[in-house]
């Protein structure tokens, strides 16, 4: 798979420190992936979840450092793309405004 951008990550574990190397590993096993569907994302990350924006669209949402951050990411499996939308600490998911 091909991840947009590693520059959000860089900018999240800047004020979060203790999510780098959790962030690092993400991004790392996720460059070699090769998903077809949600369901391939699952077996590499059980805990993932689609979720529909307002929008319609679906974004996928996976926990990062035992499910204290939450990293949203647009997968686009017909180009093996995935495109980061937002990391966000579980107190911003919440939130919910990321759906909007």
């Amino acid at each position: 798979m091909r991840v947009i951008s590693l520059k959000l990550l860089r900018e999240f574990w800047e004020k979060h420190a203790d999510a780098e190397d959790a962030l690092r590993a993400w991004y790392k096993i996720v460059l070699g992936a090769d998903w077809n569907s949600l369901q391939d994302a699952r077996a590499t990350f059980p805990h993932a979840d689609g979720v529909e924006t307002k929008s319609g669209e679906t974004l996928t949402v996976f926990n990062i450092c035992g499910n204290k951050y939450r990293l949203i990411a647009r997968i686009r499996y017909d180009y093996k793309l995935v495109n980061i939308r937002f990391v966000l600490t579980h107190a911003e998911y919440d939130k919910g405004k990321w759906k909007e």
